[in-house]
């Protein structure tokens, strides 16, 4: 008897050897299959007679073979084999590639159904590679089929032959996580008929039933997680600390911004609360965030604690602490900055300085929360670019607050739409700084044509004449085809090379540099370092530079093949220049002729709003680019689309948020399962939920 325990090398057909396959895409049980979702569906309900078939979309033809098929050696590796069908109104002649087995499979007179695309090729009708099955045995024909996410040796009818005996065979009895009172107040189906229509729908319309249930629970059992942590870090008992913004603004060499000032009245609340903060300052490029983080710090040293401010790089933690240093030495805040580049003497007498409360402010890396750096007492802690952390890295810091769990502000320039935000930072109260200081001007930007090159390449010297420095950033750090010289032929700027041809062809005058994130770490601080210093002209850079340092010298960033980038990303990038007093320039380059990359940078062109870019990012590409590779520590979705699930999304949220506020342990037995369920999502970072 079949469980979803069942191991699916215990299945026909599914060897040792085809069970590691299933293995790459997490698959080791019958019960793992109910999980692996489809990716798209393929409507092959309705057969077609050969006269009649759509030839704009693939469908189900009947036909019966009128020849014995016919095989060719066209090269090695490559045979065709062709077929003549017919029925009642015309003949189609079908070929496959590599299949040689079909002679043995088809004979004439034989009737099959055949699933493509019926294309009319002069006056001949043709299908090539058609799923096929013979007539009165179909299982992957005359239903709505679903294409599953393969791996390389799996195809779509295995997987869709072991989801079809899960269907079958293990949907009793498969445990109901949502309460009956929540799926009767959001009108959802059950588990089970989810499941089966997910995979196996009778119609349109029983598919998108189950997608919502299916929809709804995943960010239900999400945000139910994100509410329970949420809640037990603002349930933890915070110390209270006083500081007024309005002292702190004493301090700073400008007047700060209404959002500068609204940030720091959220933290003051927060920090008086008695409850320990855990709150998101999230601003635009340029807005002022670090002038926000310093008010925290310098909060903690009037309260006496210690503050530690973790940046994702270590050049970013030089310039933090160099700018915490000039704003807080003059109040008394003693500053430390501990790096991996720390080593030796003047680490252990700064880590001896840090144990006996001799330090205020600890700058650093991720060094800050490793073994053997311990703080006599650290109320604050402040993460800089909180996605590059995740939520686990924050909470390990934060456990080195001892008893007393430290106030937790995390700081990020990376605009995200307001959907997006309400899961990533679900745990997270939120501060969103949407102004820009006075004096900054905003950064022109222009999109250019390969044709524009040579001018290009003029601008950057007359920058550099006036005593400026520019950024050329590359999305690769491989050759792709082609010299350097094939220009516009060469699909993507290698780095290195690139760099290379630069200083040696184009400006031999010029102190061009290179850095990429293949280099070593000490490699690419020394390049960023020299930049920094004035030391290069040109910074030829992959995407390292995006959340860089402050260099106020630099007026110019182009970046090249900038359809290959996300709009939020290029908005990053273009905030590294505009940050001194000249008037600054981001050039797009692109060679792509298609009319809808170049209606995504022309948008980059209208505006400076990192926010509305964020929008307008999200419903171009969806929600799987908009961090690219990142992890930003919470578990994947499966079937919920932020741009598409949007008001669902808002529906979960209230709704888990209800129940916890109900039951914050999730104690009742009827949330059992939910809380389970809860659990295993987490698990990854199982570290929260203990």
């Amino acid at each position: 008897m079949l469980t979803r325990e069942t191991p699916l090398t215990d299945l026909p057909g599914v060897g040792p050897a085809r069970g590691k396959k299933l293995e790459k895409l997490g698959l080791r049980t019958l019960g793992d299959t109910l999980d692996h979702l489809p990716q798209r569906y393929e409507d092959r309900r309705e057969c077609h007679a050969l006269r009649d078939a759509p030839q704009d979309r693939p469908c189900c033809v009947s036909a019966m073979v009128a020849e014995t098929p016919r095989v060719s050696f066209v090269r090695r590796g490559l045979t065709l084999v062709k077929v003549k069908a017919v029925d009642d109104t015309d003949t189609v002649h079908i070929t496959f590639f590599n299949q040689d087995y079909i002679r043995e499979v088809m004979g004439r007179g034989d009737s099959f159904i055949f699933y493509g695309l019926v294309e009319r090729q002069g006056s001949q009708l043709a299908m090539t590679n058609p799923v096929f099955e013979r007539e009165g045995t179909a299982r992957f024909t005359g239903l709505i089929m679903p294409v599953y996410p393969l791996t390389a040796g799996i195809s779509n009818n295995l997987l869709a032959g072991l989801t079809r005996r899960a269907v079958d065979g293990c949907l009793d009895g498969l445990p109901e996580i949502l309460p009956a009172r929540l799926r009767r107040e959001h009108q959802l189906c059950q588990t089970q008929f989810a499941r089966k229509n997910i995979h196996y729908p009778t119609d349109f319309e029983a598919l998108a039933i189950a997608r919502r249930r299916l929809v709804f629970e995943e960010l239900f059992v999400l945000t139910c997680g994100l509410a329970q942590l949420k809640d037990r870090r603002s349930a933890g008992e915070g110390r209270v600390m006083e500081g007024a913004p309005e002292d702190f603004a004493d301090l700073l060499p400008f007047a700060p911004t209404g959002a500068q000032r609204r940030a720091m009245e959220d933290i003051a609340a927060d920090l008086k609360s008695g409850r320990a903060m855990n709150r998101l300052v999230q601003g635009d490029v340029g807005s002022g965030k670090t002038a926000v983080a310093a008010f925290g710090a310098w909060a903690a040293a009037k309260n006496g604690v210690q503050c530690a401010l973790m940046a994702p790089t270590e050049l970013l933690a030089e310039q933090h602490a160099r700018t915490m240093e000039a704003l807080l030495a003059p109040a008394g805040v003693r500053v430390a900055l501990l790096t991996g580049s720390v080593k030796g003497k003047e680490k252990k007498v700064l880590l001896a300085a840090l144990a006996a409360g001799e330090i205020d402010l600890l700058v650093g890396t991720h060094a800050l929360f490793s073994q053997g750096v311990e703080y006599r007492d650290l109320g604050l802690v402040i993460a800089d670019e909180q996605h590059r952390f995740g939520v686990a890295q924050r909470s390990a810091l934060a456990e080195k607050g001892g008893a007393a769990p430290p106030h937790v502000l995390v700081m990020s320039a990376t605009p995200i739409p307001r959907t997006l935000a309400l899961i990533i930072y679900g745990d997270l109260d939120v501060s969103v700084m949407d102004e820009l200081p006075p004096g900054r001007t905003p950064v022109t930007t222009l999109l250019v044509g390969e044709d524009k090159r040579a001018r290009m390449y003029g601008f950057v010297r007359k920058q550099v004449g006036e005593g400026r420095q520019v950024y050329i950033v590359c999305p690769s750090v491989e050759e792709n085809g082609g010299g350097w010289e094939d220009g516009p032929a060469m699909d993507l700027k290698a780095v290195t090379a690139y760099a290379h041809e630069l200083q040696e062809r184009v400006f031999p005058d010029l102190r061009v540099g290179f850095v990429h994130g293949r280099l070593k770490s000490k490699e690419k601080e020394e390049a960023m370092a020299a930049f920094t210093r004035g030391e290069l002209d040109v910074l030829v850079s992959t995407t390292v530079i995006e959340v860089g340092v402050d260099v106020p010298n630099a007026s110019l960033m182009i970046i090249e093949n900038a359809e290959r980038f996300g709009l939020s990303q290029l908005h990053q990038l273009r905030g590294r220049v505009g940050r001194g007093k000249h008037q600054s320039w981001c050039v797009l380059v692109t060679a792509s002729r298609s009319e809808t990359a170049r209606e995504r940078l022309r948008a980059l062109c209208a505006t400076n709003d990192g926010f509305q870019i964020a929008e307008e990012d999200l419903r171009l590409r969806g929600p799987g680019d908009f961090f690219g590779k990142r992890q930003h520590g919470l578990p994947q979705l499966k079937v919920a689309d932020f741009a598409a699930d949007m008001e669902l999304l808002k529906e979960a949220r209230e709704a888990a948020e209800a129940l916890i506020a109900a039951d914050p342990e999730l104690k009742k037995p009827s949330h059992r399962l939910l809380k389970k369920r809860v659990r295993e999502l987490f698990q990854e970072n199982g570290a929260l939920f203990s």
